[in-house]
């Protein structure tokens, strides 16, 4: 276990109080993401947009490689930015498809950090922007 690891293994980089307002205001971000994937279905069934809202989380697969590809790759898929990116790109070229991708990645980054999964750092898998993955006791 590195110095690192050690250091953060069972603390989240906040208190209990604050991971709550944060699970909370995810969960508000990814309902209005939701709410705008149905605008924008592309009359697509509601049992094909299951799997789709999960397929962000192939980029895991670049963990096949290492932890510095994995990691790119997650976070490539992952960055809420890039999302907010993709969705403008889409309605200003007026392209559908386009702005529902990007309302997709954004709606699967925001329920992924409701679940407590943040961004990956490249040194383990399991860390991440938000703390270590697994059972983590609160700052004091």
């Amino acid at each position: 276990m590195t110095e690192l690891e050690h250091q953060n293994k069972r603390k989240r980089p906040f208190t209990e109080h604050m991971f709550i307002t944060l699970q909370a205001e995810e969960v508000a971000i990814t309902a209005v993401a939701i709410y705008f994937l149905t605008k924008h279905s592309l009359g697509l069934s509601f049992w094909l947009w299951i799997p789709l809202f999960l397929s962000p989380d192939i980029s895991m697969m670049g963990y096949l490689f290492n932890n510095r590809v994995g990691a790119f790759t997650y976070n490539l898929f992952h960055h809420r930015g890039l999302s907010l990116l993709i969705t403008v790109a889409g309605f200003l070229l007026h392209q559908e498809l386009t702005i529902t991708v990007g309302i997709l990645l954004f709606a699967h980054s925001s329920f992924d950090r409701m679940l407590g999964y943040g961004l990956k750092y490249s040194d383990h898998f399991k860390h991440t922007s938000l703390g270590w993955l697994g059972k983590k006791e609160p700052i004091e």
